[in-house]
């Protein structure tokens, strides 16, 4: 007869033990320390608490109520905003309760699309068209790799659609808010930022500041840049907006709010407070330096006038070495997680959507793990080894485990 605890408990440890043995680049994660993993796990995973604290619809939420509103106190800090609402479970859900604040079905959005950026919820194939709200692409400059800003007011000020959506999940620049806020303001339309990458940066104060430039609310995931549990967040200064936010998050899209992650949340947003400047400062950094090595190198990395990056991330070419598709799972192989991703200059075709041209890179949660430019450049070389020289998988992999076995304990915390 089976141990279902050992079965379980074996592949969990086999993921804990893998993991610490590779280099993970995929842009969207991060870790969390040891006092927010202590603090996910409580009496609250076990609770209900419907509602807005001082009017739950269930009893015994005292103490719910305090770690709510402490949590949201100190993400509104955190962002020079009046208002968060942090029961919402996802950034996608985020993005669903600001569009039914905003829009109703058969109004008009409009964002990057997703080879040019976009998170596939602020399109027509996620969450946008599920909500049945018709999207329309901005024109995008392949050359400044970003939103272009002449060409999208002209749009925007054509079609006036009741919501702009900016932000993006390819994000190596900070979108024109400041430049095309007013354009949407104009027609009385409404401006959402999603910061779900860059959210740590934001709260440290660098990459942009989108409610500052005349984003009407933002919304974002907690485990990115900003190294929290997994969850969403939404901000604003926006009384009226945010009574909206609000009644679509309780009772629209959730209910019971998995109230055991706002103390990690909480903690998450106390360590962004007191080191986040520095981490930020270092992310960026190490975002840049691994983008330069990897381009002396040989790499065909994104660059604009504005340099490589201004992010945690670093967008690269691979059309020409097999594509993302096959690029990244012979990183695999080898312990180097990173993810494939379409790009601007991709034609979408059948074989576009399985094998795409670029490969996506962050450098947010090896840099908490300790890394810095001397890593980077580490990491360039065994990229150029295992992509371009095709050297064995298996060698490098045991260059990759050496490395990553120096950096085993999280920082900033």
């Amino acid at each position: 007869m089976t141990d279902p605890y050992s079965e379980i408990s074996e592949i969990v440890n086999n993921q804990n033990n893998w993991r610490k043995q590779c280099i993970n680049l995929i842009a969207s994660e991060n870790a969390t320390s040891p006092a927010v993993d202590k603090l996910l796990v409580s009496d609250f995973a076990h609770r209900y608490a419907e509602g807005l604290p001082g009017h739950r619809y269930y009893q015994g939420t005292k103490y719910v109520d305090d770690i709510e509103i402490y949590t949201s106190k100190l993400m509104a800090k955190l962002f020079n905003a009046k208002f968060a609402e942090v029961r919402i479970l996802s950034g996608t859900q985020a993005n669903m309760a600001a569009y039914a604040s905003i829009c109703k079905p058969g109004d008009t959005v409009a964002s990057a699309s997703i080879p040019c950026g976009a998170h596939v919820s602020h399109t027509r194939w996620g969450a946008a068209g599920f909500m049945n709200l018709k999207w329309r692409s901005l024109p995008f400059s392949v050359d400044s790799f970003n939103i272009d800003i002449e060409k999208a007011s002209e749009q925007l000020k054509e079609e006036k659609p009741k919501l702009l959506i900016l932000g993006a999940s390819l994000f190596p620049f900070p979108h024109p808010v400041k430049e095309l806020a007013p354009v949407v303001h104009d027609y009385g339309g409404k401006v959402l930022y999603d910061g779900a990458h860059v959210l740590g940066l934001i709260a440290a104060g660098f990459f942009q500041q989108p409610l500052k430039e005349g984003a009407d609310l933002m919304t974002a995931s907690t485990h990115k840049t900003f190294f929290g549990p997994q969850g969403g967040l939404i901000v604003t200064n926006d009384d009226d907006l945010f009574k909206k936010v609000q009644n679509n998050v309780f009772p629209s899209l959730v209910c019971n709010h998995h109230i055991h992650r706002l103390p990690a949340l909480a903690m998450a947003a106390a360590e962004i407070e007191k080191f986040g400047k520095q981490y930020a400062q270092d992310v960026i950094s190490n975002a840049q330096s691994l983008a330069k090595a990897m381009a002396d190198a040989g790499f065909d990395v994104v660059k604009t006038s504005r340099g490589f990056t201004e992010s945690h991330q670093v967008v690269v070419h691979v059309e020409k070495l097999g594509g993302g598709k096959n690029v990244a799972e012979l990183c695999e192989e080898a312990n180097i997680i990173l993810n494939k991703n379409f790009l601007p200059t991709d034609k979408i075709s059948p074989a576009v959507m399985d094998n795409p041209g670029g490969i996506r890179i962050g450098t947010q949660e090896m840099t908490r793990y300790g890394m810095g430019k001397k890593e980077m450049k580490q990491i360039a070389q065994l990229l150029k080894r295992l992509v371009i020289d095709k050297e064995p998988a298996d060698k490098v992999k045991t260059e990759i485990i050496a490395l990553r076995a120096n950096f085993q304990k999280v920082g900033y915390c």
